[in-house]
């Protein structure tokens, strides 16, 4: 398998109603996640979330588009252009 190290951004609109779907996606690919941090900006009543990941392609596009089909939440990665052997 080929990895890619990269961070995925979250940005979460309304915390009260879609923050539980996110951590409950985020703790299903915790194979992947190496770590996150996430803010809550209350001043614009956002959550927004980074979290570096250690996967396939494929894995993490995955992640990404099941937070992006998520009401109210936007994702999107950055991915490094070295490819690292998988374990």
């Amino acid at each position: 398998m080929e990895n890619r190290i990269g961070v995925v951004g979250i940005v979460i609109d309304d915390p009260k109603k879609s923050a539980e779907s996110v951590n409950e996606l985020l703790s299903d690919f915790s194979d992947i996640i190496i770590g996150r941090m996430g803010i809550p900006y209350e001043k614009r009543s956002i959550c927004i979330i980074s979290v570096m990941v250690d996967g396939t392609n494929d894995r993490i596009g995955a992640l990404c588009g099941k937070l992006g089909r998520l009401e109210g939440v936007n994702a999107k990665s950055v991915l490094s252009t070295k490819i690292y052997k998988g374990e």
